[in-house]
């Protein structure tokens, strides 16, 4: 998944998601907590992928997983193509008004604003993106 929108939630906590990630993520997709304070929206297939791996795991290892599962949530979106984002989500990711919705290649990612904004501004950075370029052998 690729490309940036912006979308507000409204006051039932409910988040429109672009007809384009909508025909990619199926009827049914996962809302989980993500990395660096953002929360990541998984398609049934990827969550099943996701889901398998960490069955796989020993449980000493697979109970690490745990806050992450007991914090998912299963969505399908409304006739206006809506999802319900449950309030312990929005507050861990500190989503308010403004969401800003990232394609992030295997998943969606949804971003307070003020959140998103410097991980933006740093990937930006020239500098930067060529030294992460060539730490990961590109």
């Amino acid at each position: 998944m690729i490309g940036q929108y912006q979308h507000n939630i409204d006051a039932k906590g409910r988040l429109f998601i672009p007809a384009k990630y909508r025909e990619e993520l199926g009827e049914t997709f996962y809302v989980a907590i993500g990395l660096d304070g953002c929360l990541s929206v998984y398609s049934d297939a990827r969550w099943a992928e996701f889901k398998a791996r960490c069955d796989a795991l020993p449980i000493s290892q697979a109970r690490k997983m745990r806050v992450l599962f007991a914090n998912a949530s299963k969505c399908e979106p409304d006739a206006q193509g809506r999802i319900l984002i449950p309030a312990n989500l929005r507050q861990y990711a500190a989503l308010e008004r403004e969401v800003i919705i990232n394609g992030a290649s295997k998943c969606l990612e949804l971003w307070s604003p003020e959140r998103w904004a410097p991980i933006e501004d740093a990937g930006l950075d020239p500098e930067n993106l060529a030294a992460v370029m060539e730490e990961l052998g590109f």
